[in-house]
């Protein structure tokens, strides 16, 4: 993986440690780790339901309001970041990708809910009022299994887990008995190829090849769903990797534009400032003033 923001694994965590799994009261979790308020990335998922607290937080330069009963998910290599005003309380669940393995036959069975794709629009939700009460009752079960070391208790966790993650994914998908389309499947195929392959593979020509379909049919595809052509979301994926490494204060703009296979500094910052609007050093300043200001 590329390194940008500080990464941090389930073992840096160690006081919170079981296993592949970190379950924990957040106030608690906060208190013990105030150095996760800057920009951090993980090498595991993320969640948390925030019971109370005000402020803000960030996931892939995309900021949000927190607000009580606004639960998150992240996957592993997400930047974000906290802004908390006043006490902040709720629940954390920290898990490897290995985590369910033993579980489900289905490696890619936890990317199929949508909250754990990547896309932000996905990823934060706020509950209704009418399961504010079950979903509370769910995190403390599971924190009640994770401190009582009884047989099994890790299996039942998992149970647990999937439960929580299957009332929520119905609130976003409530039709979802239909299978997905071919071109739903074809793009989420391309998707997981640019993550591959974005650094080395930068035209929709090269992804269409994989596909075994025409750059024609693949940007008729994305321009369907998504709204733009293949070209914008490889490059996009691009732009927010600069990003994530444009955190990283020991990297060097020409050190971040040859990690990401441009041929010199000036093609890249003439690419990040046509997407972004302002050039890699301005947002890497912006990024640096504001965290320092809050």
């Amino acid at each position: 993986m590329i390194q940008s923001a500080p990464i941090y694994d389930i073992c840096t965590l160690s006081d919170f440690k079981d296993d592949d799994i970190i379950v924990s009261r957040f106030a608690p979790y906060l208190k013990k780790h105030k150095n996760l308020s800057a920009a951090h990335r993980h090498s595991f998922y993320h969640l948390l339901l925030f019971t109370h607290g005000a402020g803000g937080h960030t996931i892939d330069f995309e900021a949000f309001d927190v607000q009580p009963y606004q639960i998150y998910f992240m996957i592993p290599g997400q930047v974000h970041s906290w802004q908390f005003e006043g006490f902040t309380d709720g629940y954390i669940i920290n898990f490897s990708d290995t985590f369910f393995q033993s579980l489900l036959l289905n490696k890619g069975y936890i990317e199929s809910f949508p909250f754990f794709s990547g896309n932000i629009k996905d990823a934060v939700i706020n509950l209704p009022q009418a399961l504010h009460r079950q979903i509370a009752e769910l995190f403390e079960q599971i924190i009640n299994e994770a401190e009582s070391k009884r047989p099994m208790s890790a299996d039942l966790i998992r149970f647990l887990m999937l439960q929580l993650f299957i009332t929520i994914s119905r609130l976003t998908t409530p039709n979802s008995k239909a299978p997905a389309s071919y071109n739903q499947l074809l793009l989420r195929n391309f998707q997981k190829l640019i993550e591959d392959n974005y650094v080395n593979l930068k035209l929709p020509k090269d992804y269409a090849d994989l596909l075994y379909i025409t750059p024609n049919h693949l940007n008729a595809v994305c321009k369907d769903i998504l709204g733009m052509q293949a070209g914008e979301v490889i490059r996009n994926r691009t732009l927010l990797e600069a990003k994530r490494l444009l955190t990283n204060q020991q990297l060097n703009i020409n050190e971040i534009a040859f990690m990401l296979n441009f041929n010199d500094n000036s093609y890249f910052t003439k690419f990040f400032k046509k997407l972004e609007g302002i050039t890699p050093e301005e947002f890497r300043k912006k990024i640096f003033n504001y965290n320092q200001h809050e």
